[in-house]
């Protein structure tokens, strides 16, 4: 208790909240208990992870209505949108040969009930083969810190690869740090964009364009 307790200084620069677990090695126990449930949601997440189609239009649309403004503000770079039932017919209209949809759901009460989707959106290129893409991803408040966003990405990322895109490149806030560093640690560059400095350019480069 005196070692913490000489500690906590150093450690309240790391963090806001901080608990005495118990002696040495204690640590080591709490962390392979919380790996185990991190794993066990994520297989979960595996197993119902599946390409977003139309029949979700009402999934969908619970799961866009139930984010938090945060979450929204984030997603929208700062602006809004009505959320009509066009608007969510358009995020489950997905043409497949060009772009992608990766929707997350679990089973909740005997429903499904959607938690994140992850997508890309090709651009109109004049080339004979893929063209870049443009990424987005969002996940339920409720699920966000468990990993979810990242092993959505890197699923999203594999299926881009084995298509050939060229490249994904997505905007994102640059007071939304937690996204920030989802990116920055999967392998994309990060840069301003010249028009507007509250914007940041995630890019990853896939292959020969």
């Amino acid at each position: 208790a005196s070692a913490y307790a000489e500690a906590q200084p150093i450690m309240a620069a790391y963090a806001a909240n901080m608990t005495l677990i118990g002696p040495a090695g204690s640590g080591q126990l709490a962390k392979m208990v919380n790996q185990i449930c991190i794993a066990g949601v994520l297989q979960g997440l595996a197993e119902g992870l599946h390409f977003a189609k139309r029949a979700d239009l009402d999934i969908e649309s619970a799961f866009v209505r139930g984010l938090s403004q945060a979450t929204r503000h984030n997603r929208l770079l700062g602006g809004a949108i009505n959320i009509s039932r066009e608007y969510i017919e358009q995020l489950t209209t997905i043409d497949y040969s060009r772009d992608m949809a990766l929707a997350a759901v679990v089973m909740m009460e005997n429903a499904e009930v959607l938690v994140g989707v992850a997508r890309y959106v090709m651009e109109h290129g004049d080339g004979p083969g893929p063209a870049p893409c443009e990424f987005a991803i969002v996940l339920a408040d409720a699920w966000q810190g468990r990993g979810i966003g990242r092993h959505m990405m890197l699923k999203l990322i594999g299926v881009a690869r084995d298509r050939g895109v060229p490249r994904l490149y997505g905007d994102i806030l640059s007071t939304n740090q937690g996204m920030l560093e989802l990116v920055r640690k999967l392998g994309f560059r990060l840069q301003r964009t010249p028009d507007d400095a509250t914007v940041m350019r995630a890019t990853l480069d896939l292959g020969p364009a």
